[in-house]
């Protein structure tokens, strides 16, 4: 005869808190020009592309935080003359755990990121395919890169956190 485990017959695992919550998702603004359709479309030259990505956040409540990830990619011929103009900003709204303050900034401006990245890449890919143009597939991004250059612009503030003091990365 076997013994049931303790905690008796089913027991339920200890579920810890998520340091990171995510409520939704959405495109905050999506802005795309083709100023020289249907010429643009029609010349098939390699273009020159610009790409920039952005993050921030806002903060709503105590730990609520909006962050925003802010693409904007510009293509134009070697003449340059521009063939496509594209910025999208994509938002998530975050609410953090129950987390050391010094935590904030990693959580809000690295994987908050992480997690909004697949969706905003795949909006700029359709967005040009459906402008005519062949689908941008961005490269994955380096959001911790990207943390330690604000950082490092900012004096080891970040706008939005509270007081802006974060942690090292």
């Amino acid at each position: 005869m076997s013994t049931p485990p303790p905690g008796g017959p089913n027991p339920q695992p200890q579920q810890t808190p998520s340091p990171l919550t995510l409520h939704g998702q959405y495109i905050k603004d999506l802005s795309f020009e083709n100023p020289r359709a249907p010429q643009s479309l029609i010349e098939q030259k390699q273009p020159q592309l610009t790409l920039n990505v952005n993050v921030a956040t806002k903060q709503f409540e105590a730990k609520t935080f909006e962050v925003t990830l802010t693409i904007e990619a510009n293509a134009a011929t070697p003449e340059k003359e521009p063939l496509f103009v594209l910025e999208l900003i994509y938002a998530g709204t975050v609410t953090l755990g129950d987390v050391p303050q010094e935590a904030f900034g990693p959580l809000l401006l690295i994987e908050t990121p992480r997690l909004l990245f697949p969706f905003a890449r795949a909006i700029v890919a359709n967005a040009t395919r459906e402008a005519g143009f062949p689908p941008l597939n961005i490269a994955p991004v380096d959001f911790v890169a990207l943390y330690r250059q604000q950082l490092e612009a900012n004096g080891g503030n970040i706008p939005g956190t509270p007081t802006g003091q974060v942690g090292h990365a």
